[in-house]
C-alpha cells in the first residue's frame, strides 16, 4: 500500500529537480496522481527495486492490477534484451538526479510491447537529500504489437 508520504515524495521530487509541476495543484494528491493524463511509476531502493506505485494509465499500459504491479521488480518492465539499456538509464539518473528525454521499449504482462518517448526519469530525493528510489513519467507511447 502506498502511503501519502510516498506520493508527496513523487510529486515534490519532480518539482524540486525539474522546476516543473508533475501535476496541476490539487487538494487530493492521490486522486490527481492516479488520474493524471500521463503514466507515473515509482520504485524503491531494494537490491532488485520493486515498483511501489503505478497510476491508472501506467497499470493499463502494463496490463496489471495495482497489487500485482507493486510486487514486480521494475527491471521486468523491459524485455531481457532491453534491460542493459534500462540499467544504463538508471545509472545516469542516479548521477544527474533526472533526465528528460528517455525513450525505450517496455513490455506489458500480456506480452504487448510499447515504446515510450520523451520520458522523464528522476530520483526520489527528500529534502535532506536522501534517495528513496526513482520514478518515471511519460505521456507519449506507441504500441508496437
Amino acid at each position: 500500500m502506498v502511503v501519502s508520504g510516498q506520493l508527496a515524495l513523487i510529486a515534490e521530487s519532480y518539482q524540486r529537480l525539474t522546476g516543473r509541476p508533475l501535476i496541476e495543484p490539487a487538494e487530493d494528491l492521490a486522486s490527481a496522481l492516479w488520474n493524471a493524463p500521463r503514466a507515473i511509476v515509482a520504485h524503491g531502493i531494494e537490491p532488485d527495486p520493486i515498483f511501489f506505485y503505478g497510476n491508472a494509465l501506467a497499470l493499463n499500459l502494463f496490463a496489471l492490477p495495482f497489487d500485482r504491479f507493486t510486487q514486480m521488480p521494475s527491471r521486468l518492465s523491459a524485455e531481457p534484451v532491453h534491460r542493459d539499456e534500462r540499467a544504463g538509464l538508471l545509472s545516469q539518473v542516479a548521477r544527474n538526479n533526472f533526465i528528460d528525454d528517455y525513450a525505450g521499449i517496455r513490455i506489458s504482462s500480456t506480452g504487448h510491447r510499447f515504446r515510450i518517448e520523451q520520458a522523464t526519469v528522476w530520483n526520489l530525493v527528500d529534502r535532506s537529500g536522501k534517495i528513496h528510489g526513482q520514478a518515471a513519467t511519460f505521456d507519449r507511447w506507441t504500441m508496437l504489437e
